[in-house]
């Protein structure tokens, strides 16, 4: 591990001394790609250094342990078990940051949520999460908007889209993914039965032009007028727009601007991630068992979250973790879940690399 930790900081030293080359300085794509790279290393570096000093501690303690001063040997015994303690913990911590970093964790995403099994009460739910998911952002200081959302019959939503943007939001959401499980008595119930009903989220980096090779001729561009509540341009003006790609069949649509360029602009942010998750989901199909493993099959129908309200209790059963209180969940107190999603999965990795045993499910 020293060695690869070594040749690590030698690469960030010599991204740091790039930085002041005048050639990196004027090329502004270049300058950005080192300055990503060099900030992408630096709490590595930063871990490493503060164990190489810890270790420097221990070996000048364990000299005064073998000398034949009686100061130093008491002075050494006193810090030694400090020093042990940070070894440790800097050892776990660089063990973390050591696993293969995702490349999408730093992306904004595209968050679409659908109405599943259940009719009605389906739609409900949805809405639910969509708002649970928008006060969630909000906590995290994250920007959120709405770019698509058609209603159920009775309200709620049959689908929505949305964008949440800030800092390294496919790192905390990416485990979002799956179906969503609800289990309460309906409103519209008058015997008191508890209904189960079911809806879909899916979390998707968003993707650049460099990311997905997207060929103009391949797509069909189609507007059509706004519906639903709005300004004074709904149902009177083609601003919506609807992209067809032919080669997959993928249709997104946008109609929440009033300006037909801005909901085109946003549509092909959608059709680009949707095609950047196709090949994502290629690269993971061809993986090793372990992957599968961490995030299941990778299957929306996938059942990985059930929210029980008659017992009060969100369980995820992917990791085993149970919490009460469904009304501060759906206020968007997600931070434990996420955490406890996250802490698992890198236990999982750090496993497939060598490293630490996982924690068991919901530690």
């Amino acid at each position: 591990m020293i060695e690869k930790l070594e040749e690590v900081e030698r690469r960030f030293d010599r991204l740091t001394h790039d930085l002041t080359n005048p050639e990196v300085l004027a090329d502004s794509s270049r300058l950005q790609k080192v300055s990503k790279e060099r900030a992408s290393l630096e709490k590595l570096v930063e871990t490493f250094r503060e164990y190489r000093k810890v270790l420097a501690g221990l070996a000048d303690a364990e000299e005064a342990l073998a000398s034949g001063d009686a100061d130093l040997k008491a002075i050494a015994k006193e810090e030694l078990p400090e020093l042990k303690r940070q070894r440790e913990e800097l050892e776990g911590r660089l063990k973390l940051l050591l696993i293969p970093k995702d490349p999408n964790d730093e992306k904004d995403v595209i968050l679409e949520i659908r109405a599943g099994a259940g009719g009605d009460e389906a739609s409900l739910f949805a809405e639910e999460v969509l708002q649970m998911y928008l006060r969630f952002a909000d906590r995290k200081g994250w920007r959120s908007e709405i770019i698509d959302l058609s209603r159920g019959n009775m309200g709620g939503v049959k689908e929505a889209t949305a964008t949440l943007s800030g800092g390294s939001v496919y790192s905390v959401m990416k485990y979002e993914s799956g179906v969503h499980r609800v289990q309460r008595v309906p409103a519209t119930e008058a015997q008191g039965r508890i209904h189960t009903s079911t809806i879909t989220v899916a979390v998707m980096p968003e993707a650049d032009e460099v990311d997905v090779r997207l060929n103009d001729a391949d797509v069909e561009r189609q507007v059509f007028r706004s519906t639903g509540s709005g300004g004074q341009s709904v149902n009177t003006t083609d601003s919506a727009v609807r992209l067809i790609h032919r080669p997959t069949g993928i249709v997104v649509k946008c109609q929440q601007e009033k300006s037909q360029k801005k909901n085109e602009a946003m549509a092909r942010k959608m059709l680009l991630a949707k095609l950047y998750e196709i090949e994502q989901e290629k690269i993971r199909s061809g993986r090793d068992a372990m992957r599968k493993d961490q995030v299941g099959t990778g299957d929306r129908s996938e059942k990985i979250r059930t929210y029980n309200f008659p017992q009060d209790r969100l369980s995820d059963h992917r990791i085993g973790f149970t919490r009460h209180n469904l009304q501060a969940v759906l206020q968007g107190d997600l931070e434990e879940i996420v955490t406890a999603c996250r802490t698992h999965f890198q236990a999982l990795a750090l496993k497939q690399s060598g490293g630490q045993k996982p924690a068991s499910p919901g530690a």
